[in-house]
């Protein structure tokens, strides 16, 4: 079979991953509002510069908001050119980017082997669940991490000994680079600095570098990445760039951005986030021999990718989920590597792998299959006491419409990965890798559809909603005592027109030109107790709504 692969077209090949890819990523993409805090975040400062027509500065409720560039932004406001601003265009392009994500990760899997190789990366990376669910998304990182990544790949081809285009590849990966810089910040530079500094330590520094080759990154680095930067300097906002710069440090040393977690955050993250794929990547990591040269330049810098990302972001104080996501693409690899060595019976399929697969599976299956019980039963797990969080408690007793039948993906996928190991042979390497990682698509894709709404219907809808109510009235809008984006973007909020706005304290007691609405969780409820002219108007699923009016 693997002839007949690698002798296809591979211009028939890049359609069928691109038309596939298309179906998988882009249908459904407005079925759920997006999700505080990152989501809305992006889609809102989207919002506002097309509201506001200022293309240039990053704004948070029509304030500059310092903490990342706007490439990925500007991406999406030319997608809410095209389809109005809503869910569907925030998240359609990070599903472009899956598309492209698939492709690149053929062609270079067909370059260093073969079109079954290239295959099998794809198949590993949109058959693991987290990779695949992050182009269902609407976050910045997708685009953040295919740019580190071709980055990583460009620098790779100009250290290596046989490839001659050494101004070529030195220029796309400063390119990309940078691009990597506009999306998010330095820190894209840094990953690629930091795995080319490895690999340069790993090979005792044998590696030939021009002086010319050095200046020319640099240039084209400076030129991509700092021109917006550059741009903001001479325009006034020197302040704003510093601000920028002293966020980013603050993110490394501090549990900014809401987050902390233990050390092996990350480690577990990518265990259970990147299965079944992570698994099969363990028998990888060693050394292999091998022929092919550039295989195995390739497989060292994925390796050292790898572990640049898992320690440094181990390091960092943060610890957001998709922080390690740039892993994915080292991580499949080597999954897609053991698969491919494995059916050439170069590696044999140990049976601690299967045991590992089908106890993963077992956890991850069994909350999506008990979901719809806990709403079931959740009067009784009320009434128990089991729960002392009392914004939980109101976030459980939402109506999230559930049929009877949402255990079905969950039961589905766990019986057709305990089938898969009863009825394939550790002899078939190929075959069980292949349905494995298309069963784990699906079982995904049916928790995008099925799942995610009924989960926001819990978790924020109601929040949602309130703020949708109040969008195009002429009242101001504030959520109070804790963070949210959604004020702003399901609010429709519009440049204000008096600077008290900005001012928490005069919508709370000062003299207000007209009405406000505020909203709090219901714990913070009580802080809210002692304004006398501030009356509440509803609750919700541990919402509380109030109403102030203005002295008219």
């Amino acid at each position: 079979m693997n002839e007949k692969i690698n002798r296809m077209n591979t211009v028939v090949i890049r359609i069928f991953i691109a038309v596939v890819a298309a179906l998988l990523f882009i249908p459904f993409l407005g079925a759920v509002h997006l999700f505080d805090w990152d989501e809305i975040n992006f889609a809102e400062s989207a919002r506002e510069m097309i509201v506001s027509g200022d293309y240039l500065t990053v704004q948070i409720n029509f304030q500059t908001f310092w903490e990342k560039p706007p490439l990925f932004i500007w991406m999406q406001v030319l997608s809410m050119k095209l389809f109005g601003i809503n869910e569907f265009a925030a998240r359609f392009p990070n599903a472009i980017c899956g598309i492209i994500s698939l492709l690149v990760i053929f062609n270079i899997g067909r370059k260093i082997r073969n079109n079954l190789f290239g295959l099998l990366w794809v198949l590993a990376y949109v058959g693991s669940v987290l990779p695949f669910f992050y182009f269902k998304s609407g976050i910045i990182d997708p685009w953040f991490n295919l740019f580190i990544f071709l980055g990583i790949y460009f620098l790779m081809l100009y250290a290596f000994p046989e490839n001659n285009q050494k101004i070529r590849n030195i220029v796309l990966s400063a390119t990309f680079a940078g691009l990597a810089v506009l999306t998010k910040g330095p820190v894209g530079f840094l990953l690629i600095a930091l795995t080319g500094g490895v690999f340069l330590i790993w090979v005792k520094f044998r590696v030939k570098v021009r002086v010319v080759d050095v200046v020319t990154y640099f240039a084209v680095l400076a030129l991509v990445g700092g021109s917006w930067f550059i741009v903001q300097i001479l325009a006034g906002h020197f302040d704003m760039v510093v601000e920028f710069i002293v966020y980013q440090i603050r993110l490394f040393q501090t549990k900014d951005a809401g987050h902390g977690g233990f050390f092996g955050y990350h480690f577990v993250v990518l265990f259970f986030g990147v299965f079944p794929s992570s698994i099969l990547a363990l028998k990888a990591f060693g050394k292999e021999p091998s022929d092919e040269a550039s295989y195995s330049f390739m497989k060292k810098w994925m390796v050292i990718l790898f572990w640049v990302v898992l320690i440094l972001f181990s390091i960092v104080k943060t610890k957001i989920v998709h922080y390690s996501s740039l892993a994915y693409f080292p991580l499949t690899f080597l999954a897609a590597a053991f698969v491919y060595r494995a059916h050439q019976n170069r590696e044999k399929w140990s049976k601690w792998m299967s045991a590992t697969i089908i106890s993963l599976s077992v956890l991850i299956a069994l909350p999506v299959m008990l979901l719809q019980f806990v709403d079931k039963y959740k009067n009784e797990i009320i009434n128990s006491n089991l729960i002392h969080d009392a914004f939980a408690v109101e976030n459980l007793k939402a109506e999230a419409n559930w049929i009877g039948f949402e255990f079905l993906p969950g039961l589905l996928f766990l019986l057709a990965v305990v089938l898969l190991f009863s009825l394939t042979k550790k002899s078939e390497p190929l075959k069980r890798a292949v349905i494995l990682w298309g069963t784990t698509m699906l079982f995904t894709l049916s928790v995008v559809l099925i799942m995610v709404p009924r989960i926001e219907k819990y978790s924020q809808n109601a929040l949602i909603e309130f703020f949708k109510s109040k969008a195009g009235k002429n009242v101001y809008v504030k959520n109070i005592y804790f963070k949210s984006y959604a004020t702003w973007f399901y609010g429709e909020i519009q440049p204000p027109e008096n600077p008290g706005y900005y001012d928490e304290n005069w919508l709370l007691s000062g003299d207000i030109d007209k009405d406000v609405c505020f909203v709090t969780k219901i714990h913070r409820a009580p802080l809210l107790e002692k304004y006398k002219d501030i009356k509440e108007t509803g609750r919700k699923n541990g919402f509380v709504f109030y109403e102030r009016k203005a002295n008219k």
